[in-house]
């Protein structure tokens, strides 16, 4: 295996990218952290007030807009979508845990 010697201004400027990749990702993390929290509170309120942990018409909705914002932003909207989905779908999960502790 032979050792590609990389310029070290392009070594500076990956490093650059690279650090703003990791502290993006960092904000990533907490933000999804704090839309946790909040989903949980909900969880808890839905619980109390017996309704169900699914809201079909708001995940809807909650894909549509995010499609939206994701075509605006030059992101795939499917990706997006992807994503809402798996985190909605996790949302869900711990909302049916809470309500079966109510």
């Amino acid at each position: 295996m032979t050792m590609t010697t990389i310029d070290p201004s392009v070594q500076a400027e990956l490093s650059r990218l690279r650090d703003s990749i990791d502290n993006i990702d960092a904000a990533v993390v907490h933000m999804l952290a704090e839309r946790f929290k909040c989903t949980q509170q909900v969880g808890h309120l839905k619980a109390e007030h017996k309704l169900p942990p699914a809201d079909p018409s708001r995940e809807s909705e909650q894909i549509a807009r995010l499609r939206r914002l994701a075509e605006n932003a030059k992101l795939d909207p499917a990706f997006a979508e992807k994503l809402l989905g798996f985190i909605i779908a996790e949302v869900i999960r711990h909302h049916e845990t809470i309500a079966k502790s109510a």
